[in-house]
């Protein structure tokens, strides 16, 4: 992108066009995020076991004593040694937030299909400290639409991100990514309250944030095509 050299009058004048249209978007991003509190919820029926390092947990039990639960559905699969370079990426910030969400009382959990052990040394080699449960031997993953079986799908197609996804030609299995808020309350009846996929979730992206008010952007060729591991760049 070619950009003109101009005086700091004509820099500012073209400033405060483009604040007009920033000032837009975060009343429009206040207005949805009323609605999605004003979402119907679904009470959750189905009774989900997780394995933790502090043993079986149930749903419920995720809320650690609060009253709201956000899952992250981590893409780790079983078999897989290292989790999804942008779910990592997007996970290097979960530590920092973790404190000031319990805080709100707002339990989070990352879940993964992945079995137990292989979830604690990928979180081990990452040096996270966040909870992290697998859901290895349930239908959660399958359930939120997030895992995905040839053997559950037929036809050779599945529902993500609430429309129609082509199963990949010979995948026995493959995991996406979401982020999935629930609500329990003083009887401790458990409802699904929202979720969201793709790019649905890129406001957590805080690098992509950052890198969105940089001279050149995200400065990528393809989707993140620049994203490593933490401790796969040069110099780490």
């Amino acid at each position: 992108m070619q950009h003109p050299v101009v005086t700091e009058q004509e820099r500012l004048t073209a400033r405060k066009a483009l604040l007009a249209k920033e000032k837009e978007l975060i009343h429009l991003r206040d207005r949805i995020n009323e609605e999605r509190q004003g979402l119907p919820w679904v009470k959750v029926g189905k009774e989900y076991v997780f394995e933790t390092p502090y043993g079986r947990k149930t749903l419920a039990d995720l809320f650690d004593g609060r009253s709201q639960l956000l899952i992250y559905h981590f893409m780790l699969g079983p078999g897989q040694k290292a989790g999804c370079p942008s779910c990592s990426l997007l996970a290097d910030g979960f530590d920092g937030v973790l404190m000031h969400l319990e805080n709100h009382d707002v339990a989070f959990v990352t879940v993964s299909r992945a079995p137990l052990a292989e979830i604690e040394a990928y979180k081990s080699r990452m040096g996270w400290r966040f909870p992290w449960a697998s859901s290895a031997g349930s239908d959660f993953n399958f359930d939120y639409n997030v895992s995905f079986m040839q053997e559950r799908s037929p036809n050779g197609h599945a529902i993500y991100n609430y429309s129609d996804m082509s199963v990949p030609a010979g995948s026995k299995d493959f995991e996406m990514p979401g982020l999935s808020a629930f609500s329990k309350n003083e009887q401790g009846e458990v409802f699904h309250t929202y979720s969201c996929y793709a790019r649905g979730l890129e406001d957590m992206l805080g690098t992509m944030m950052f890198l969105d008010r940089a001279p050149k952007g995200r400065n990528e060729k393809s989707t993140m095509d620049f994203v490593r591991r933490h401790d796969e760049y040069a110099g780490s």
